[in-house]
């Protein structure tokens, strides 16, 4: 495979609004994410919520699923995400919910807002601006403005580390800060060892991953437990950055279902390339499906490709296996020769819509 395109002048030239740059800042940004909410002003009470509710979109969304991935075994009340213009009818003044939109102006989220706001809900906003920012100020909610300026999915670090130190904070989960350094110590070695673009592919976590999807159609598989997140981000991000259309399912409900379907049509499964995000310290009934079904992925002649998790703690496991995938996603980009920032056909979507 011609690998020029991954070199780093080669990106210079493709990568115009500079994505490579909040990639590897990314430790730092989840820094800038711990300063922000632990100066961050809780404008009400603590109180005993009876659930934590999650209201966002895309990129916006995603700092949700880290939350409730991350705090499977360590929150007592259920964590509920969702994307959508309404709300349920759980959803009451005994919730705490956060309203994550990076514009502060995405419909679906301001919908939900309003919702929240009038079953009299415990509201807390995250944005970089927008009509969030104004709403927020004025019915006077609690709010953490974040930086503008960068594409939404880029701002993943601010959208799932601030809800993790407020929820500390409200005594909702223990304390949460040496994990979240772990996880910055353990990202910056990774980026510096194993994915910048002056490591060479033969040993480059992401350069590698993304030489194997290219011309494939990918397929991402995760342990449900934990890593569902880490699933979900590599989905969206090899659709937002590399323009390229991916799956992603889970274990051990795949094995249940969908493992049956790796029959047909045979030749156009040869097409795929399945991605197993992978951790050593997963269910091991889960590492078990995964191996046996990978076998069996195999015999067809589909290309699987085995992606582990670095670090000790969880949350650095969990964003180990994130930033990986975000920086294959990226070198993908290189490889089909497209900028990764511009989402043009979401930008069209929306001016469709905003004349409806």
């Amino acid at each position: 495979m011609n690998t020029k395109s991954l070199s780093l002048s080669c990106i210079k030239k493709l990568d115009k609004s500079r994505l490579l740059d909040t990639l590897m800042d990314f430790p730092g940004q989840c820094a800038a994410a711990l300063d922000l909410a632990c100066k961050a002003q809780i404008l009400f009470d603590k109180r005993d919520f009876n659930k934590v509710v999650f209201a966002g979109m895309g990129g916006s969304g995603i700092g949700a699923d880290l939350a409730r991935s991350f705090l499977y075994f360590d929150i007592t009340v259920p964590v509920c995400v969702y994307r959508e213009y309404e709300l349920p009818a759980c959803v009451d003044t005994h919730s705490l919910v956060f309203i994550a939109s990076y514009s502060g102006d995405t419909e679906e989220t301001l919908s939900a807002y309003k919702i929240a706001r009038q079953r009299g809900a415990c509201v807390i906003c995250i944005s970089s601006g927008g009509l969030l920012q104004v709403l927020s100020r004025k019915e006077e909610n609690t709010f953490v403005l974040i930086p503008p300026g960068i594409p939404p999915r880029s701002a993943f670090g601010y959208m799932g580390i601030i809800p993790l130190v407020l929820l500390s904070r409200l005594g909702l989960i223990g304390q949460i800060d040496a994990d979240i350094r772990q996880a910055i110590g353990v990202m910056t070695e990774l980026r510096d060892k194993s994915l910048a673009p002056r490591i060479a592919l033969k040993d480059n976590a992401a350069k590698t991953l993304a030489a194997n999807i290219k011309g494939r159609l990918p397929l991402v598989y995760a342990a449900s437990m934990h890593f569902d997140v880490a699933a979900t981000r590599l989905r969206c991000q090899l659709n937002e950055n590399a323009k390229a259309l991916a799956f992603s399912g889970l274990f051990p409900e795949a094995t249940h279902n969908e493992i049956v379907g790796w029959q047909n049509p045979g030749k156009a499964l040869q097409q795929f390339c399945v991605v197993m995000l992978r951790d050593n310290k997963m269910h091991p009934r889960v590492a078990k499906r995964m191996d046996v079904s990978a076998d069996i992925i195999r015999r067809d002649g589909v290309r699987v490709v085995d992606v582990w998790s670095r670090g000790e703690g969880l949350l650095s496991r969990i964003l180990s296996l994130t930033y990986i995938g975000d920086f294959a996603s990226f070198y993908l980009s290189m490889l089909y020769g497209v900028d990764p920032s511009p989402v043009d056909r979401i930008t069209f979507l929306k001016s469709e819509l905003a004349r409806a």
